[in-house]
């Protein structure tokens, strides 16, 4: 693994989102107006502070799963990540380009939806706001590494898109967000142990209302383990042919 060749291949990506102005607005600005939408609809400033930790997990790692799953797919079938593994690129330099390229543009999606949130939507924070923001670049990199993981598995942009129901879903709807998880049934509740999001919208609602106290860390250190499995799982599917 080279440092450089990482970076370069962050900026490479970058730069290819750069010229990509409907990503990058989807990447950026869609949480945001989603965020104000939800603020409105609700119309109740308690329910609204209840949700908005939520939000801030799902969002950058359902944007991140679908941006990255597609980006690595075009790159795949179009004869770009051949290339790219025929050079001295190595399969972690391209795997961390792509988790530093996204973790970047995690982090403007995160900063602007949390300043809308506290500024413009008065969003009552009782704790301090970097744990939120861990968080939600943990989630951001777990949805990368997930996205990495699923385009190896599909033909085209369509297959991509509908492993969101396989890989996303399940774990929306037993993470906890719904039903309480020791409410679930024990079947339900034993699958949710292990599905990484379950730990990561336990470790944002932590954050919300005690910071980076009790079970927090603990919830982090499972993200962020599920987000380094993915990705190595996700270099073994680097060839160097593509399919």
């Amino acid at each position: 693994m080279s440092p450089s060749i990482t970076l370069a291949t962050a900026g490479r990506i970058l730069t290819q989102l750069r010229h990509d102005r409907r990503t990058v607005g989807m990447m950026a600005l869609v949480p945001t107006l989603v965020m104000v939408l939800l603020y409105y609809v609700i119309g109740d400033r308690r329910s609204f502070d209840a949700w908005t930790p939520v939000l801030l997990c799902v969002f950058p790692f359902l944007v991140m799963f679908l941006v990255t799953s597609i980006a690595t797919l075009r790159e795949r079938t179009s004869g770009t990540l051949e290339r790219l593994m025929a050079s001295p690129l190595g399969r972690l330099d391209l795997l961390l380009g792509y988790g530093l390229a996204f973790g970047l543009m995690a982090a403007v999606q995160v900063t602007l939806v949390l300043a809308v949130s506290l500024t413009w939507l008065g969003f009552d924070l009782s704790a301090p706001v970097w744990p939120l923001v861990v968080v939600a670049l943990g989630n951001a990199l777990l949805g990368t590494a997930l996205g990495l993981l699923c385009s190896a598995f599909a033909r085209t942009e369509f297959q991509a898109v509908q492993f969101m129901p396989v890989v996303v879903l399940p774990q929306l709807l037993l993470g906890g967000i719904l039903v309480p998880r020791d409410q679930m049934a024990a079947v339900l509740e034993w699958i949710s142990n292990v599905l990484p999001m379950s730990y990561a919208i336990e470790a944002m609602k932590l954050a919300a209302v005690a910071g980076a106290e009790g079970d927090f860390w603990r919830d982090v250190a499972v993200v962020a383990g599920a987000a380094v499995l993915a990705l190595l799982l996700g270099a073994a599917t680097l060839r160097r042919r593509t399919p």
